[in-house]
Parts: C-alpha cells; structure tokens; sequence
C-alpha cells in the first residue's frame, strides 16, 4: 500500500483513526475526513501531522463533502485506491419509541454517507481500472441481540451491507473490490456515547472472552484494501460472535 491512496471517513476518533495511523505508518497516502473539524484537526497533530497525510472536515452525509474529499484526494496525491467508508453513529432505542427523525439520523449518515462517498470515488477507479472500497458494518445484523434494540441504525447498516454486494457485482468488471468488515464489540468512544461504562463487561458476547481492538480492524481493512481477489464479501472482526456463545 505504499504510495497508494487512502480515503478515510469518520477518522478523528476510534476505529478510523486507528485506520488512519495504520495505513500512514506503512506510507500510504490518507485523506482524513470528520464532521467536527476540531477533532479531526487534533487527530491529525496527534498522528504526527505526517507529510502523506491531509484533513478535511465536513458531514458525509452531503454529497459535496465526498466530492470535495475526490478532489483533495486528486490535487494532492493524484489517485483515489481505496476508500474506507467508517463514519457512522449507532445507539440503542426500543422500536417501539423510534421516531422519524432517528430514521432519518442514522440512514444520513450511515447509509447516505456510503453511497455518495462511494458514488464520488468509483468513477476514478473505473478510469484506473483497479479500487477497493471497505465498508464498516456491524455483526449484528447477522445476530441480533435481545438486551440491545438497535433498529433504527441496523435498518441502515443492513442497507451497507446489501450496498456492497450490490456494488461488487456491477463493478467488478472494473477491477474494483468492493467488502463489507463487520466489527463485534470493538474498544472505542462508542461504548461511552450509549452508557457502557465498561466495555469489557460485553467480553462474554465473543468465544474469545474479549472485546476487540481498534488495530484489529484496521489490520482487517489493511488486509482488503491489498487484496486483489476478495469481493462482495462481509469479514466478521468478532471474536467469535456470530458463530456461537459460551455458556
């Protein structure tokens, strides 16, 4: 991935920064993106304000924001590989106390905030005939949790999903792969966002009798993102969560 250009959305904090300091120590090029560009602007200092690296703040869910980030991306470091789609939001709400405007909250950013990143970035790798775009979904989609009513994001990390192999099949003769990584519980600021005071209390949910790290996603979508011959796929990063339980 060296020299190979990275976009990177939701990156000032927890998973995607945690990408973002992964793919600029093995001397990719990365476009760091946020919506709070304070947050974002300290990332970036505490990544070392690294030379192949730039910033630019702005809410995914406008289509402008990815159009703006293509042509930062162009101007600065002349090609678009990979996009990393990680921005998102996510909280639990019983379904029957979802309002409208919670749907319309998480479907802007999770699902909106995808499809127009991805719709800015494909028509570049079409013309380099080579791409690969990693969406973040999450592996309860798949393996829902009673105690955990999450439908009003899930309606939308389940379209995600759908969204990448949709992608997959009509892109695929363009050379561009496009997966899904599906995260279990991973240490982050999101635990503290939706009342966990402590993340590793979730540790039983894994067959490895622990939460996940924020460089094992990354390692993960540094994994795709080399990957020539992986497409339309969903890797679960969830120590087991999804394939069984330990009583």
């Amino acid at each position: 991935m060296e020299n190979k250009t990275v976009i990177i959305t939701g990156a000032s904090s927890g998973i995607g920064k945690e990408i973002a300091k992964y793919f600029i120590e093995r001397r990719s090029n990365v476009v760091m993106n946020s919506s709070n560009e304070e947050n974002l602007r300290k990332s970036y200092e505490e990544l070392g304000a690294p030379s192949n690296a730039v910033y630019l703040a702005g809410d995914i869910s406008k289509k402008v924001t990815s159009e703006k980030l293509v042509r930062l991306a162009l101007k600065k470091f002349k090609s678009i590989d990979v996009l990393i789609n990680n921005a998102g939001v996510f909280s639990p709400k019983p379904f029957l106390e979802v309002e409208e405007k919670d749907l319309e909250f998480y479907w802007n950013i999770n699902l909106k905030g995808t499809y127009f990143a991805s719709q800015a970035v494909i028509p570049e790798m079409i013309k380099q005939n080579n791409g690969s775009i990693i969406n973040l979904g999450t592996v309860l989609v798949d393996h829902a949790i009673e105690g955990f009513p999450a439908s009003a994001p899930l309606t939308s990390k389940g379209a995600i999903h759908s969204l990448t192999r949709q992608l997959a099949t009509e892109f695929g003769k363009n050379n561009i792969k496009v997966n899904t990584i599906a995260p279990g519980i991973i240490r982050s600021p999101l635990q503290g966002k939706i009342g966990v005071e402590n993340a590793d209390s979730l540790a039983g949910l894994h067959l490895l009798k622990r939460i996940g790290e924020a460089h094992e996603v990354a390692e993960a979508a540094y994994y795709l993102a080399n990957s020539g011959f992986i497409t339309g796929e969903t890797i679960n990063v969830a120590g087991g969560h999804t394939i069984g339980h330990s009583l």
